[in-house]
């Protein structure tokens, strides 16, 4: 398979396209010539799981700064529902 071959100027112009959304490496030219290789790099399922997990966080701290709920008040809403679980 032959790597895909983009002009510097291209590449400078469509750089959010190129780095965004493609998938295989591609061989930087100037006049011609090879200068460099961009390189994708995919991210692991631990770092998505990380980013989706710390985007959920912000979410539900704005949620609860918007309702008036302290985290202190939440922890001890969620003790007494335990309780209450445990007892019945």
């Amino acid at each position: 398979m032959a790597l895909q071959t983009i002009g510097v100027r291209e590449f400078r112009t469509h750089l959010h396209q190129y780095t965004k959304q493609n998938k295989e490496p591609i061989m930087i030219s100037s006049h011609g010539e090879p200068i460099g290789y961009y390189i994708p790099v995919s991210r692991s399922p631990q770092e998505r799981d990380f980013t989706a997990l710390l985007e959920a966080t912000k979410k539900i701290s704005i949620l609860l700064e918007e309702e008036g709920v302290s985290i202190d008040e939440m922890v001890a809403d969620f003790r007494d529902a335990r309780r209450q679980s445990d007892d019945g």
